[in-house]
């Protein structure tokens, strides 16, 4: 698999053999070359030779991310997220009785208590496909910068992130920071840790506003493409761009004096600062961002599919088109919402777009229920002993 290759060096002073890749040349003082040396795996150089073990500097695992206060967030953040939580399940509430305002409660209930089990336990089959997708767009980055890790220890690892996504919501850096301690607790140099985070968010982004426009296509087609959904889809746009861009740029232009004092005033994240100083490598491969924004396109085809089989268990069936457009309305209100877990925000905007497109109320909400029980409420089951583990272990 073509890639970058990293220096080979038995010494903090020793020279980088030359090779393509800007992190193969690091200048004697860089937090690579630290005298602290352990055997690891040999990258694939970019003709798909590998290259015979050697001593290489291990990084100390001592940097901005794992120097956080115990826990992965501080106290006020901790008061923060049950902020979130308070408002989020009154908002989760609230759309319920609204939703069943305009419908009927029994025939609502008797749809929920009509469920097949089969059809169920395949969008339980489906959603886990979710995890395993997630896991191959780390596997494949760390593959490519020569630290690969098996499919068995990075799912876990997604089932952790998403757990701890939900419980301290922070727009995905609670759950950033845990994989990054993961994997190098796994010992993967921090810095191809950020790398691989970097090629995830980037990916993610890429895919997310593919499924969005193309969403939006569907719906203009079919004549449902409203004045506040195009409002929102132009938002989701400038935002999803603005992120990538503004990470990419901070490490560009990010120690200029003007851009510093922003940076400064604004209170740029930890994670952020990690962020920019990752390596850009990885992103230079035109085979890798192809497969990770493919992986990532999956999980929402995914997701999009646990929904729909939701709706086969309740027995009323909506197009597969609708669903997924749906779907990914949803996400889109839920991403640029107020509130960081979704909470309310998702069920709303899905049981208001299932119903634009001629989806019963009583159905449009069961069915987002049943979803919502496969992706947010059932994974924290697991996702509470495996995250638990990776802060007990980081």
């Amino acid at each position: 698999m073509d890639g970058p290759n990293y220096a080979v060096q038995t010494s903090a002073n020793a020279q980088a053999i030359p090779n393509s890749g800007s992190l193969s040349r690091l200048p004697t003082g860089h937090p690579m070359t630290t005298p602290h040396t352990r055997i690891v795996r040999a990258p694939h150089d970019l003709k798909g030779d590998t290259l015979p073990p050697v001593d290489t500097p291990l990084p100390s695992t001592e940097t901005g991310i794992v120097r956080v206060a115990p826990g992965l967030l501080g106290k006020a953040s901790r008061w923060r997220s049950l902020m979130f939580w308070v408002v989020g399940l009154l908002g989760f509430l609230a759309v319920i009785l609204v939703a069943l305002h305009f419908g009927s409660l029994e025939k609502m209930l008797r749809l929920v208590r009509s469920a097949r089990p089969a059809w169920l336990i395949a969008a339980l089959f489906v959603q886990a496909g979710t995890y395993v997708s997630a896991a191959f767009v780390w596997r494949q980055a760390l593959h490519l910068a020569g630290h690969p890790l098996p499919l068995r220890t990075l799912v876990p690892l997604g089932i952790a992130k998403v757990f701890t996504d939900q419980v301290l919501p922070s727009g995905g850096i609670s759950g950033t920071m845990l994989v990054v301690r993961g994997l190098i607790r796994r010992h993967v140099p921090p810095e191809v840790a950020m790398a691989a985070m970097l090629i995830g968010l980037v990916s993610y982004d890429i895919a997310y506003l593919i499924v969005v426009l193309v969403s939006a296509g569907m719906l203009w087609l079919q004549h449902r493409l409203n004045l506040p959904l195009s409002i929102g889809v132009t938002i989701f746009v400038v935002v999803t761009v603005t992120v990538p861009a503004a990470v990419l740029g901070l490490k560009k232009w990010g120690k200029r004096r003007p851009i510093a004092w922003v940076s400064k005033c604004l209170g740029v994240t930890t994670l952020l600062r990690e962020l920019t100083d990752a390596p850009t490598d990885l992103l230079h491969s035109p085979r890798l961002l192809l497969q990770t924004v493919g992986l990532q396109f999956c999980i929402f085809v995914l997701d999009a599919f646990t929904l729909w089989f939701a709706f086969n268990a309740i027995g009323e069936v909506p197009p597969l088109w609708a669903v997924f457009a749906s779907f990914a309305i949803a996400s889109m209100v839920a991403t640029i919402g107020p509130i960081p877990v979704g909470l309310g925000t998702f069920e709303a905007a899905s049981v208001g777009m299932l119903s634009l497109l001629g989806v019963s109320v009583e159905a449009a909400l069961a069915g987002t229920l049943l979803l919502r029980a496969l992706t947010f409420w059932l994974p924290m089951l697991p996702g509470i002993w495996l995250a638990q583990r990776e802060i007990k272990h980081a």
